[in-house]
């Protein structure tokens, strides 16, 4: 089996029976925030294209570049469909040319052309990226390939029953704007990124360690930030809190803790993978590029620069009247909301920055009071600050996520009183009538639900399944005192009482070894 590196989550498989492109992203995403790094526009996708399957595991835009995907991957091509709740991910596809489709089952093996056999894991939680995110498991004559690209499976045990993996691609850095963006003092930021890059780590080598695959390899991220304003989140100023550590960090971490057996894939890199050992060649040397890591992001922030203004100059979009649009787009959202608009719980709102750079107009989603209207200075434990233009480029495109454009990009400020807030974000995700049904129902289903299997952690018996996103505690969960962390997603809980500390709501059950009762034995998630 041959893997060449395309960049960030992208390669392209190759074995004796046929070709899968994964994950093919080029153009810059989020608002011309994003960019893959080290670059890969350079590469021959002409000829990387031409390939018999194509594979996205999800709709994040530095996964699905329908630009790059129409213009340079075959028509031909199959593409391998994950079973996701929505058809939007078919619908895109469709409107950008491709009409043969493999419609998996969620964890079936299924065997193609020639004895390649593939299987896809979906996950379906409205948190799991644009409503679905996917791993794709290979196998040809003998040799496994995992590539569970940025996806947060809460085990990898069905991967592992299907036999040793040899090559298990996976993420290690950041994917988000938390904690940059939060109005927060500089060592508070500080503070709150150095917890979430180890617990980054911490979850990359749980990963590793479940798989215990043959070889290593680092990928979907991370990006890097060509534009001025958004220079100071790569990772070159020797910060501890920057959440988007490169490959070469990974490497030395992963030493840290005993790992020797990882991978560097840069763009035009190949590895060959036996069952017996991979080979693998760079276009140059690893250590060299990740040395000279400046002058290549300042060589292609001047070359990008171009890009980066003509998106710019796209976003004004003075014609639209943002508060009646709003109004006609969110309040018929609100109506149907029954789950998320009580998980929000009160007013987010949103300070417009116009044109001139000072002239502000605030606007609220009033998420009790089902209406969208005019800030009318009462206290909200949300706030959003950003572009009037970016706001207005949303609603002129008609966009249903604006977590998958407007805050992934890190164009934006944020304040909050109070815990972190899932319900938030899941509702601004789910801007269509579809995703805010299948969501409200999701939640429905998982607020029912109730986990009677306990488990022991250190002095305290607690639910096995994380009340977040159902890990399984026993792999995940770590007990300091009276707190238990998730690792996989970093949620805590207090166990004396059952709170979730990191967000509203999903009260965990939990007591002391030993005695019969408590606070919380009896909590659900709520």
């Amino acid at each position: 089996m041959r893997v060449t590196g395309t960049g960030h989550a992208s390669m392209r498989i190759d074995t004796a029976a046929g070709s899968i492109l994964c994950d093919p992203w080029v153009n810059p995403a989020y608002f011309a925030s994003w960019f893959p790094f080290p670059d890969n526009s350079q590469l021959d996708w002409e000829a990387l294209g031409d390939v018999d399957y194509l594979y996205v595991s999800h709709l994040h835009r530095d996964h699905f570049d329908a630009a790059h995907l129409k213009r340079y991957v075959s028509k031909k091509a199959t593409v391998l469909l994950p079973e996701f709740p929505t058809s939007e991910m078919e619908d895109e596809f469709r409107e950008l040319g491709f009409t043969k489709f493999l419609k998996t089952r969620n964890e079936e093996v299924v065997e193609l052309n020639g004895g390649l056999k593939i299987m896809i894991q979906a996950l379906t939680s409205p948190t799991d990226g644009p409503i679905g995110d996917s791993s794709l498991w290979v196998e040809y004559d003998g040799v496994r390939l995992l590539n569970q690209n940025d996806a947060r499976p809460t085990d990898l045990s069905t991967f592992a029953e299907l036999g040793h993996v040899h090559a298990h691609m996976l993420q290690f850095s950041g994917a988000i704007w938390y904690p940059m963006v939060y109005e927060l003092p500089q060592a508070a930021k500080t503070a709150f990124g150095k917890q979430k890059r180890e617990r980054q780590f911490d979850r990359t080598w749980r990963y590793i360690d479940d798989l215990k695959a043959d070889h290593v390899f680092p990928i979907a991220g991370p990006p890097c930030f060509l534009d001025d304003e958004l220079w100071q989140f790569n990772d070159i100023f020797d910060d501890e809190g920057n959440i988007f550590p490169d490959q070469s960090v990974f490497l030395a971490e992963y030493a840290k803790v005993g790992g020797t057996n990882g991978i560097v894939l840069l763009p035009g890199s190949v590895s060959e993978i036996t069952t017996s050992g991979a080979t693998t060649t760079h276009p140059v040397p690893v250590e060299e590029f990740f040395a000279n890591k400046v002058a290549h992001l300042e060589e292609m922030r001047e070359r990008k620069r171009p890009i980066i203004e003509a998106e710019k100059a796209s976003w004004r979009h003075p014609e639209v009247d943002v508060l009646k649009e709003l109004k006609r787009r969110i309040e018929p959202l609100l109506d149907e909301s029954i789950y998320l608009a009580k998980g929000v719980g009160g007013p987010v709102r949103f300070d417009l920055v116009g044109y001139d750079g000072e002239s502000v107009e605030s606007i609220v989603v009033d998420f009790p009071g089902k209406q969208v209207r005019p800030y009318a200075d009462e206290k909200v434990r949300y706030r959003f600050r950003t572009e009037r233009a970016l706001v207005e480029h949303l609603l002129h495109i008609g966009e249903v996520d604006w977590v998958n454009s407007l805050f992934l990009s890190c164009r934006f400020s944020a304040a909050r009183i109070g815990q972190y807030n899932e319900f938030v974000y899941a509702f601004f995700k789910c801007l269509s009538t579809e995703r805010l049904q299948y969501a409200e129902g999701w939640y429905d289903e998982h607020e029912r639900a109730v986990d009677a299997e306990d488990i022991t952690i250190g002095d305290w018996t607690v639910q096995r399944r994380c009340p977040h996103l159902k890990a399984d505690l026993s792999r995940f969960g770590i007990v300091e005192g009276d707190q238990l962390t998730c690792q996989l997603h970093g949620w805590r809980f207090d166990l004396p009482s059952g709170r979730c500390l990191t967000s509203v709501g999903h009260k965990i059950r939990a007591h002391r070894v030993g005695e019969e009762t408590s606070v919380s034995e009896t909590a659900q998630p709520s």
